[in-house]
Protein backbone atom coordinates (compact mmCIF):
# COMPACT_ATOMS: atom_id res chain seq x y z
CA UNK A 1 0.00 0.00 0.00
CA UNK A 2 0.92 3.72 -1.10
CA UNK A 3 2.13 5.50 1.62
CA UNK A 4 -0.05 8.57 2.95
CA UNK A 5 0.19 11.81 1.41
CA UNK A 6 -0.30 15.11 3.53
CA UNK A 7 -2.72 17.25 2.44
CA UNK A 8 -0.95 20.16 2.93
CA UNK A 9 2.98 20.34 3.49
CA UNK A 10 4.41 22.52 5.81
CA UNK A 11 8.34 21.45 5.27
CA UNK A 12 8.68 24.76 2.91
CA UNK A 13 7.17 27.10 5.37
CA UNK A 14 8.94 25.84 8.29
CA UNK A 15 12.13 26.33 6.05
CA UNK A 16 11.29 30.10 5.23
CA UNK A 17 10.48 30.56 8.86
CA UNK A 18 13.75 29.10 10.22
CA UNK A 19 15.82 31.16 7.35
CA UNK A 20 13.73 34.58 7.85
CA UNK A 21 14.65 33.85 12.03
CA UNK A 22 18.89 33.12 10.85
CA UNK A 23 18.40 36.55 8.74
CA UNK A 24 16.81 38.32 11.39
CA UNK A 25 19.40 37.98 14.15
CA UNK A 26 21.92 39.43 12.31
CA UNK A 27 20.53 42.83 12.51
CA UNK A 28 18.63 41.77 15.79
CA UNK A 29 22.71 40.93 17.40
CA UNK A 30 23.85 44.73 16.30
CA UNK A 31 21.18 46.79 17.17
CA UNK A 32 21.67 45.01 20.48
CA UNK A 33 25.48 45.43 20.97
CA UNK A 34 25.53 48.57 19.63
CA UNK A 35 23.30 49.07 22.62
CA UNK A 36 24.30 46.60 25.46
CA UNK A 37 24.27 48.32 28.92
CA UNK A 38 21.24 51.10 28.06
CA UNK A 39 17.32 50.14 28.91
CA UNK A 40 15.10 48.53 27.33
CA UNK A 41 13.48 51.70 25.58
CA UNK A 42 16.70 52.25 24.04
CA UNK A 43 17.35 49.13 23.12
CA UNK A 44 13.93 49.26 21.10
CA UNK A 45 14.46 52.75 19.68
CA UNK A 46 17.21 51.31 17.96
CA UNK A 47 15.14 48.36 17.14
CA UNK A 48 12.07 50.77 15.39
CA UNK A 49 14.87 52.78 13.67
CA UNK A 50 16.26 50.01 11.93
CA UNK A 51 13.03 48.04 11.13
CA UNK A 52 11.69 51.58 9.57
CA UNK A 53 14.64 51.28 7.50
CA UNK A 54 14.55 47.79 6.10
CA UNK A 55 10.51 48.46 6.14
CA UNK A 56 11.09 51.11 3.66
CA UNK A 57 13.71 49.45 1.38
CA UNK A 58 10.77 46.16 1.47
CA UNK A 59 8.51 48.79 -0.22
CA UNK A 60 11.28 49.89 -2.90
CA UNK A 61 12.21 46.39 -3.43
CA UNK A 62 8.73 45.20 -3.99
CA UNK A 63 7.79 48.18 -6.27
CA UNK A 64 11.65 46.57 -8.33
CA UNK A 65 9.72 43.46 -8.27
CA UNK A 66 6.77 44.63 -9.72
CA UNK A 67 8.32 46.55 -12.60
CA UNK A 68 10.06 44.21 -13.34
CA UNK A 69 7.53 41.96 -14.10
CA UNK A 70 9.17 39.27 -11.31
CA UNK A 71 5.59 39.08 -9.60
CA UNK A 72 5.12 36.01 -10.49
CA UNK A 73 8.57 34.67 -10.74
CA UNK A 74 7.93 31.70 -8.50
CA UNK A 75 3.68 31.04 -8.95
CA UNK A 76 3.19 29.76 -5.32
CA UNK A 77 3.60 30.85 -2.16
CA UNK A 78 5.62 30.89 0.79
CA UNK A 79 8.03 29.07 -1.41
CA UNK A 80 9.13 28.64 -4.88
CA UNK A 81 8.22 25.55 -6.69
CA UNK A 82 7.36 24.53 -3.12
CA UNK A 83 10.93 25.07 -2.10
CA UNK A 84 12.52 27.60 0.22
CA UNK A 85 14.35 28.62 -2.78
CA UNK A 86 14.94 28.40 -6.78
CA UNK A 87 17.82 26.76 -5.86
CA UNK A 88 15.38 23.61 -4.90
CA UNK A 89 13.27 24.66 -7.62
CA UNK A 90 15.84 24.80 -10.74
CA UNK A 91 14.15 22.04 -12.55
CA UNK A 92 11.04 23.41 -12.56
CA UNK A 93 11.85 26.92 -13.11
CA UNK A 94 13.70 25.56 -16.41
CA UNK A 95 10.59 23.85 -17.34
CA UNK A 96 8.77 27.15 -17.08
CA UNK A 97 11.22 29.08 -18.65
CA UNK A 98 11.91 26.36 -21.64
CA UNK A 99 7.76 26.28 -22.53
CA UNK A 100 7.52 30.45 -22.16
CA UNK A 101 11.24 31.51 -22.86
CA UNK A 102 10.80 35.43 -21.38
CA UNK A 103 7.65 34.73 -19.62
CA UNK A 104 6.74 35.13 -16.21
CA UNK A 105 8.76 32.58 -14.45
CA UNK A 106 12.66 32.55 -15.15
CA UNK A 107 15.78 32.13 -13.00
CA UNK A 108 16.96 36.14 -12.32
CA UNK A 109 12.75 36.76 -11.62
CA UNK A 110 12.61 33.60 -9.07
CA UNK A 111 15.30 34.79 -7.07
CA UNK A 112 13.86 38.50 -7.02
CA UNK A 113 10.35 37.46 -5.90
CA UNK A 114 11.73 35.22 -3.55
CA UNK A 115 14.71 38.02 -1.72
CA UNK A 116 11.30 40.03 -1.70
CA UNK A 117 9.85 37.53 0.40
CA UNK A 118 13.02 37.04 2.45
CA UNK A 119 12.77 40.39 3.16
CA UNK A 120 9.41 40.53 3.97
CA UNK A 121 9.86 37.94 6.55
CA UNK A 122 12.92 39.24 8.38
CA UNK A 123 11.02 42.87 8.97
CA UNK A 124 8.34 40.26 10.61
CA UNK A 125 10.53 38.46 12.46
CA UNK A 126 11.96 42.17 13.78
CA UNK A 127 8.58 43.14 14.88
CA UNK A 128 7.80 40.10 16.48
CA UNK A 129 10.57 40.64 18.57
CA UNK A 130 9.53 44.51 19.06
CA UNK A 131 6.25 43.27 19.78
CA UNK A 132 7.35 40.82 22.59
CA UNK A 133 10.19 42.98 24.49
CA UNK A 134 7.16 45.53 24.46
CA UNK A 135 4.73 43.66 26.40
CA UNK A 136 7.92 42.23 28.63
CA UNK A 137 8.43 45.92 29.38
CA UNK A 138 5.20 47.83 29.17
CA UNK A 139 5.39 49.60 32.24
CA UNK A 140 8.31 51.73 30.98
CA UNK A 141 6.54 52.47 27.48
CA UNK A 142 5.83 55.82 26.48
CA UNK A 143 2.41 53.80 24.83
CA UNK A 144 0.21 50.74 24.76
CA UNK A 145 2.38 47.58 24.06
CA UNK A 146 -0.47 47.13 21.90
CA UNK A 147 0.76 49.17 19.36
CA UNK A 148 3.84 47.06 18.43
CA UNK A 149 1.15 44.29 18.65
CA UNK A 150 -1.57 45.89 16.11
CA UNK A 151 1.91 46.39 13.56
CA UNK A 152 2.60 42.60 13.83
CA UNK A 153 -1.73 42.20 12.71
CA UNK A 154 -0.53 44.82 10.02
CA UNK A 155 2.84 42.46 9.05
CA UNK A 156 0.20 39.45 9.05
CA UNK A 157 -2.19 40.94 6.85
CA UNK A 158 0.35 42.17 4.32
CA UNK A 159 1.67 38.51 4.23
CA UNK A 160 -1.93 37.93 3.21
CA UNK A 161 -1.96 40.30 1.00
CA UNK A 162 1.35 39.22 -0.76
CA UNK A 163 -0.23 35.48 -0.74
CA UNK A 164 -3.28 36.68 -2.84
CA UNK A 165 -1.23 38.91 -5.04
CA UNK A 166 0.72 35.63 -6.08
CA UNK A 167 -2.19 32.40 -6.08
CA UNK A 168 -4.67 35.32 -7.77
CA UNK A 169 -2.35 36.43 -10.71
CA UNK A 170 -1.57 39.97 -9.38
CA UNK A 171 -5.45 40.59 -9.09
CA UNK A 172 -5.17 44.69 -9.83
CA UNK A 173 -7.24 45.59 -6.52
CA UNK A 174 -4.82 43.06 -3.81
CA UNK A 175 -1.79 44.65 -5.84
CA UNK A 176 -3.11 48.26 -4.68
CA UNK A 177 -4.23 46.93 -1.30
CA UNK A 178 -0.63 45.48 -1.11
CA UNK A 179 0.81 48.63 -1.48
CA UNK A 180 -0.99 50.74 0.27
CA UNK A 181 -0.86 48.11 2.91
CA UNK A 182 3.06 48.41 3.21
CA UNK A 183 2.57 52.12 3.31
CA UNK A 184 0.36 51.70 6.41
CA UNK A 185 3.52 49.32 7.91
CA UNK A 186 5.77 52.10 7.67
CA UNK A 187 3.39 54.63 9.00
CA UNK A 188 2.99 52.81 11.83
CA UNK A 189 6.87 52.54 13.11
CA UNK A 190 7.22 55.84 12.54
CA UNK A 191 4.99 56.60 14.76
CA UNK A 192 6.27 54.51 17.25
CA UNK A 193 9.80 55.51 16.79
CA UNK A 194 8.84 58.95 17.48
CA UNK A 195 7.30 58.18 20.72
CA UNK A 196 10.19 56.67 21.37
CA UNK A 197 12.35 59.59 20.85
CA UNK A 198 9.68 61.18 23.05
CA UNK A 199 10.18 59.17 25.93
CA UNK A 200 13.82 59.51 25.35
CA UNK A 201 13.57 63.17 26.28
CA UNK A 202 11.14 62.38 29.04
CA UNK A 203 13.49 59.66 30.77
CA UNK A 204 11.38 58.78 33.77
CA UNK A 205 9.29 61.68 34.31
CA UNK A 206 6.06 62.71 32.90
CA UNK A 207 5.67 62.98 29.32
CA UNK A 208 2.80 65.68 29.20
CA UNK A 209 5.23 68.39 30.62
CA UNK A 210 7.48 67.85 27.32
CA UNK A 211 6.97 70.34 24.46
CA UNK A 212 6.27 68.27 20.86
CA UNK A 213 9.54 67.13 19.27
CA UNK A 214 8.01 69.58 16.28
CA UNK A 215 6.52 72.77 18.05
CA UNK A 216 4.00 73.92 15.13
CA UNK A 217 1.02 75.49 15.04
CA UNK A 218 -2.41 73.82 15.33
CA UNK A 219 -4.02 75.00 12.29
CA UNK A 220 -0.51 73.96 10.19
CA UNK A 221 -1.08 70.31 11.58
CA UNK A 222 -4.65 70.11 9.98
CA UNK A 223 -3.05 70.91 6.84
CA UNK A 224 -0.51 68.10 7.23
CA UNK A 225 -2.67 65.62 7.89
CA UNK A 226 -5.15 67.10 5.07
CA UNK A 227 -1.83 66.72 2.97
CA UNK A 228 -1.09 63.23 4.43
CA UNK A 229 -4.85 61.82 2.98
CA UNK A 230 -4.56 63.33 -0.26
CA UNK A 231 -0.96 62.16 -0.66
CA UNK A 232 -2.94 58.81 -0.05
CA UNK A 233 -5.47 59.22 -2.79
CA UNK A 234 -2.73 59.82 -5.28
CA UNK A 235 -0.40 56.68 -3.92
CA UNK A 236 -3.67 54.44 -4.57
CA UNK A 237 -4.90 56.28 -8.35
CA UNK A 238 -0.99 55.61 -9.28
CA UNK A 239 -0.98 52.36 -7.71
CA UNK A 240 -3.81 51.50 -9.60
CA UNK A 241 -2.18 52.86 -12.84
CA UNK A 242 0.71 50.45 -12.18
CA UNK A 243 -0.94 47.63 -11.38
CA UNK A 244 -3.23 47.67 -14.44
CA UNK A 245 -0.17 48.67 -16.68
CA UNK A 246 -1.74 52.07 -17.75
CA UNK A 247 1.27 54.44 -17.80
CA UNK A 248 1.76 54.59 -21.54
CA UNK A 249 -1.80 54.69 -21.97
CA UNK A 250 -1.42 58.43 -22.74
CA UNK A 251 1.22 59.41 -24.59
CA UNK A 252 2.97 63.06 -24.31
CA UNK A 253 2.19 65.96 -21.87
CA UNK A 254 0.22 67.58 -20.73
CA UNK A 255 -1.63 66.93 -23.17
CA UNK A 256 -3.07 62.91 -23.39
CA UNK A 257 -2.57 61.44 -26.90
CA UNK A 258 -3.02 64.61 -28.46
CA UNK A 259 -6.14 66.03 -26.59
CA UNK A 260 -6.90 67.64 -23.46
CA UNK A 261 -9.68 65.50 -22.73
CA UNK A 262 -9.30 61.81 -24.70
CA UNK A 263 -12.32 59.15 -25.01
CA UNK A 264 -11.92 57.26 -21.44
CA UNK A 265 -14.46 54.10 -20.08
CA UNK A 266 -14.20 55.63 -16.37
CA UNK A 267 -16.62 52.48 -15.37
CA UNK A 268 -14.29 49.69 -17.16
CA UNK A 269 -11.09 51.13 -15.87
CA UNK A 270 -12.59 51.95 -11.93
CA UNK A 271 -14.01 48.21 -11.47
CA UNK A 272 -12.14 47.06 -8.76
CA UNK A 273 -13.41 43.17 -8.59
CA UNK A 274 -11.74 41.93 -11.68
CA UNK A 275 -8.82 40.32 -13.13
CA UNK A 276 -6.03 41.75 -14.68
CA UNK A 277 -6.58 43.14 -18.14
CA UNK A 278 -10.14 41.59 -17.81
CA UNK A 279 -13.66 43.56 -17.03
CA UNK A 280 -16.03 42.14 -14.86
CA UNK A 281 -17.66 40.07 -16.91
CA UNK A 282 -14.28 38.34 -18.65
CA UNK A 283 -14.03 40.37 -21.82
CA UNK A 284 -10.71 41.87 -22.45
CA UNK A 285 -10.24 46.08 -21.01
CA UNK A 286 -10.43 48.75 -23.41
CA UNK A 287 -7.66 51.01 -24.64
CA UNK A 288 -9.80 53.68 -23.29
CA UNK A 289 -10.26 52.21 -19.76
CA UNK A 290 -6.68 52.14 -19.36
CA UNK A 291 -6.61 56.17 -20.59
CA UNK A 292 -9.48 56.93 -17.91
CA UNK A 293 -6.98 55.33 -15.42
CA UNK A 294 -3.86 57.12 -16.46
CA UNK A 295 -6.12 60.66 -16.29
CA UNK A 296 -7.35 60.39 -12.77
CA UNK A 297 -4.02 59.86 -11.20
CA UNK A 298 -2.81 63.19 -13.52
CA UNK A 299 -6.00 64.98 -12.20
CA UNK A 300 -5.30 63.54 -9.08
CA UNK A 301 -1.44 64.67 -9.32
CA UNK A 302 -2.59 68.39 -9.80
CA UNK A 303 -4.83 68.51 -6.49
CA UNK A 304 -2.03 66.67 -4.48
CA UNK A 305 0.90 69.05 -5.96
CA UNK A 306 -1.07 72.28 -4.44
CA UNK A 307 -1.57 70.46 -1.15
CA UNK A 308 1.75 69.70 -0.96
CA UNK A 309 2.92 72.90 -2.41
CA UNK A 310 0.80 74.73 0.45
CA UNK A 311 2.27 72.61 3.54
CA UNK A 312 5.88 73.09 2.60
CA UNK A 313 5.50 76.58 1.86
CA UNK A 314 3.89 76.94 5.30
CA UNK A 315 6.76 74.31 6.84
CA UNK A 316 9.16 76.49 5.44
CA UNK A 317 7.72 80.00 7.00
CA UNK A 318 7.86 78.07 10.56
CA UNK A 319 11.00 78.05 12.23
CA UNK A 320 10.60 74.74 13.64
CA UNK A 321 9.11 73.04 10.46
CA UNK A 322 11.66 74.73 8.08
CA UNK A 323 13.62 71.64 7.41
CA UNK A 324 10.65 69.16 6.68
CA UNK A 325 9.22 72.06 4.79
CA UNK A 326 12.55 71.72 2.57
CA UNK A 327 12.87 68.34 2.50
CA UNK A 328 8.84 68.11 1.58
CA UNK A 329 9.71 70.82 -1.27
CA UNK A 330 12.88 68.57 -2.36
CA UNK A 331 10.98 65.37 -2.84
CA UNK A 332 7.87 66.88 -4.32
CA UNK A 333 10.03 68.19 -7.58
CA UNK A 334 11.70 64.94 -7.74
CA UNK A 335 7.96 63.31 -7.49
CA UNK A 336 6.98 65.15 -10.46
CA UNK A 337 10.12 64.75 -12.51
CA UNK A 338 10.31 60.75 -12.07
CA UNK A 339 6.55 60.97 -13.03
CA UNK A 340 6.51 63.05 -15.59
CA UNK A 341 9.78 60.81 -16.80
CA UNK A 342 7.58 58.02 -16.86
CA UNK A 343 5.52 59.31 -19.62
CA UNK A 344 8.27 61.19 -21.69
CA UNK A 345 10.76 58.74 -21.70
CA UNK A 346 8.42 55.65 -22.47
CA UNK A 347 7.95 54.57 -18.51
CA UNK A 348 11.78 53.87 -17.45
CA UNK A 349 12.84 51.76 -14.68
CA UNK A 350 14.94 53.73 -12.66
CA UNK A 351 12.19 56.79 -13.31
CA UNK A 352 9.28 54.03 -12.06
CA UNK A 353 11.43 53.06 -9.14
CA UNK A 354 12.40 56.44 -8.03
CA UNK A 355 8.48 57.37 -8.32
CA UNK A 356 7.56 54.51 -5.85
CA UNK A 357 10.39 55.53 -3.33
CA UNK A 358 9.60 59.31 -3.72
CA UNK A 359 6.01 58.18 -2.69
CA UNK A 360 6.98 56.15 0.31
CA UNK A 361 9.60 59.11 1.38
CA UNK A 362 6.95 60.93 1.19
CA UNK A 363 4.64 59.30 3.21
CA UNK A 364 7.42 59.00 5.83
CA UNK A 365 7.91 62.57 5.86
CA UNK A 366 4.29 62.98 6.89
CA UNK A 367 3.79 61.03 9.16
CA UNK A 368 6.69 62.11 10.84
CA UNK A 369 5.51 65.72 11.08
CA UNK A 370 2.22 64.47 12.68
CA UNK A 371 3.81 62.54 15.09
CA UNK A 372 6.26 64.57 16.09
CA UNK A 373 3.88 67.61 16.48
CA UNK A 374 1.28 65.37 18.75
CA UNK A 375 0.91 66.43 22.37
CA UNK A 376 1.09 62.81 24.55
CA UNK A 377 -1.18 63.38 27.40
CA UNK A 378 -3.29 60.54 26.58
CA UNK A 379 -0.06 58.11 26.48
CA UNK A 380 1.14 60.17 29.76
CA UNK A 381 -2.12 59.73 31.42
CA UNK A 382 -2.24 55.82 30.72
CA UNK A 383 0.76 55.36 31.85
CA UNK A 384 0.16 55.58 36.06
CA UNK A 385 -2.66 52.61 34.79
CA UNK A 386 -0.51 50.42 32.90
CA UNK A 387 2.02 50.65 36.02
CA UNK A 388 -0.79 50.28 38.73
CA UNK A 389 -2.34 47.14 36.90
CA UNK A 390 1.03 45.41 35.82
CA UNK A 391 2.04 46.03 39.63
Amino acid sequence: MDSAVPLVDLAPTLRLMLLAAVVALLPLSWVWLRQRGRDTRARLAALTALTLFLTFDLIVFGAFTRLSDSGLGCPDWPGCYGEASPFGARADIQAAETVLPGGPVTWSKAWIEMIHRYLAMTVGVLILVMAATAWADRRRLPFSPWWPSFTLLWVIVQGLFGKYTVTLKLYPAVVTLHLLGGLMLLALLAVQHTRFQQQARAGDGPLAALPPLLPIPSGLRRLAAVALAVLVLQIASGGWVSTNYAVLACQGFPQCNGQWWPEMNFSEGFTLLRHLGRTQDGGLLSFDALVAIHMVHRLCAVAATAVLGLLAWRLWRTPAGRRFGAGLAALLLLQLASGLSNVVLGWPLLAALGHSAGAAALVLLLTLVLARSAHLQGAAAAQPQARAAAA
